[in-house]
């Protein structure tokens, strides 16, 4: 009866003991792997939202653009919204702006 007493009593002033360090080391792998995600997938995602929106705000009558359906075409209208897009002589689209998948160099389409 009584070693069985000492065994118990001597487990449990261990595990107390190493409580605080062990809980920190086993938080440190998950703390780590965050850090990781952010700056491989988060903060490059953000960087490229930015780009985005920069481009979109940016856009003025005659840039040469692609849609997000792969349109190719030249802004003739620039609305807040909206934009109209000539992908042929005569032919106008009107599409949102954020369908605007890239800016093309001038030149481009003819």
């Amino acid at each position: 009866m009584f070693i069985s007493e000492a065994f118990a009593q001597a487990a449990s002033s261990g595990a107390a003991a190493e409580s605080p360090m062990s809980s920190i080391a086993s938080m440190l792998p998950l703390l780590l792997m965050f850090v990781v995600l952010y700056f491989v997938m988060i903060r490059p995602q953000m960087k490229r939202q930015k780009e985005q929106k920069a481009m979109i705000d940016a856009l003025a009558k005659g840039d040469e653009v692609i849609v997000g359906g792969g349109l190719l075409g030249r802004v003739s209208r620039v609305g807040d919204t909206f934009l109209q897009v000539e992908i042929a002589s005569g032919v106008e689209i009107q599409v949102q702006r954020g369908s605007v998948v890239q800016v093309l160099p001038k030149g481009t389409f003819k």
